[in-house]
């Protein structure tokens, strides 16, 4: 784009974007939170960055009204518009859910999450009574794609060594649960390393229950449909993820999943200014149609996400010169997890052929993979360098969880101190004075 060609204008109620892939290893300490994120304005200088949320669109007037952090809301007109809102966790009415559940969407959660494992084994450490112990030492991770698997193997690793320093609680205290709905887990690496991920798991402890799913946890008491119940403190929900429901106000053609809907070249239907991508676009696998599979539409992974980003910014440059635009296409390079330290499967797909890979060349395949497709060089570096240093030093185990409240201690220090009564016998003698 030429220097004053256009002004670009990035919309977001968080001023970063963040490398969701790594969100297990934040939650495992295994990589800074703040390098899992990347600063809007210090990549984006040219661009001009508003913190906010869009919440209408006006396609008639080319306006899309903008809430700010603070003050009122207000209309800001376009001339093109990209809609890449990306997804939200993909929830369901069971009792509970809201009031007990952790996320795994965003840094918060992954550094909630890390804060939280920590504190239930100080908990257990610190008390005798079982009850409390065994509910704090009981782990229940609902959805076994890649967020989910991945999250218990790094966590799961987390607490073994965190257990180390703990007099009162070992691995053996522990009860990690993992729940899915499917029949198999890691359903995006195929069957044979799905089956190898999931017996890997079980071999470390980890109690791995199928084509089952969670009915209540109210108050942190579990209920599976298989008949399962258990107290835990800790119910972290992966199941899947569904566009931003805000797209349903914006009055633009959706797919029958909630997803924009989208031509080939990421252009929303029916429209020739607006385009889409990401997680909360609907995108025909032109790959997959042209194998025989008329239905197949790109998955919301990070491998589609980074590239039709690439082709989605010629496209809007193509489109405003009324130039030709390019079509997305994309063949699947195969799909990479970590199940912890030095544990992992792989599959990469070269031509007609697919290589599987298990163990500790995997991890270094998901490792190398993410690493170079993390944005930025300077994220890249910093990302690299936390995993050199974890070569040599020890994983840190410390336990931050009152960052989600850091003003409770300066707010008890400063309320007024209570004004202390006169002793009984002293007011009794005031009274006969007077």
């Amino acid at each position: 784009m030429r220097y004053g060609e256009a002004t670009v204008t990035v919309v977001d109620p968080r001023s970063y974007m963040t490398y969701q892939p790594f969100l297990p290893e934040a939650a495992a300490g295994n990589i800074s939170p703040r390098h899992v994120v990347v600063p809007l304005r210090r990549v984006l200088p040219k661009a001009e960055v508003l913190t906010g949320r869009v919440t209408t669109i006006d396609q008639d007037r080319k306006v899309a009204t903008v809430s700010p952090l603070v003050g009122e809301a207000y209309e800001l007109p376009f001339d093109y518009l990209v809609v890449a809102l990306g997804a939200v966790s993909r929830t369901f009415p069971i009792p509970g859910l809201a009031e007990q559940g952790i996320g795994m969407k965003g840094i918060e959660e992954a550094i909630g999450l890390r804060n939280h494992v920590l504190e239930q084994l100080d908990k257990a450490d610190s008390t005798t009574d079982e009850e409390i112990r065994r509910k704090a030492l009981t782990f229940v991770f609902v959805g076994g794609g890649f967020a989910g698997a991945e999250t218990i193997g790094e966590v799961e690793d987390m607490a073994r060594d965190a257990a180390k320093y703990y007099k009162n609680v070992s691995r053996e205290d522990m009860r990690f649960i993992l729940v899915d709905a499917a029949d198999k887990i890691l359903p995006e690496v195929g069957p044979k390393l799905g089956k190898y991920g999931k017996e890997h798991l079980e071999g470390r402890g980890v109690e791995v229950y199928l084509s089952t799913s969670m009915d209540s946890c109210v108050d942190g008491h579990v209920v599976l449909k298989n008949g399962l119940e258990v107290d835990s403190n800790t119910i972290v929900w992966t199941a899947g993820v569904k566009p931003n429901p805000v797209l349903s106000r914006y009055g633009l053609p959706l797919g029958p999943r909630g997803h924009v809907d989208c031509e080939p070249t990421l252009q929303v239907k029916g429209t020739d200014y607006i385009w889409a991508a990401g997680d909360n676009a609907q995108v025909p696998d032109l790959v997959g149609r042209k194998a025989g599979n008329e239905n197949a539409w790109c998955p919301p992974n990070a491998q589609h996400a980074l590239r039709q980003a690439r082709v989605l910014g010629d496209n809007v440059l193509s489109g405003m010169r009324g130039f030709p635009q390019k079509d997305y296409s994309h063949a699947n390079k195969g799909a990479v997890a970590g199940l912890g330290l030095h544990k992992g499967v792989a599959m990469i797909v070269m031509g007609k052929m697919k290589i599987k890979l298990k163990g500790r060349l995997a991890w270094y395949m998901h490792r190398g993979y993410h690493g170079l497709a993390m944005p930025t060089w300077n994220r890249k570096i910093r990302v690299f360098a936390d995993w050199t240093l974890g070569m040599f030093l020890k994983r840190e185990v410390v336990s931050l969880g009152a960052i989600e409240t850091p003003r409770e201690e300066f707010y008890e220090a400063a309320k007024p101190a209570p004004v202390a009564s006169a002793p009984k016998e002293k007011t009794e003698e005031k009274a006969k004075a007077s």
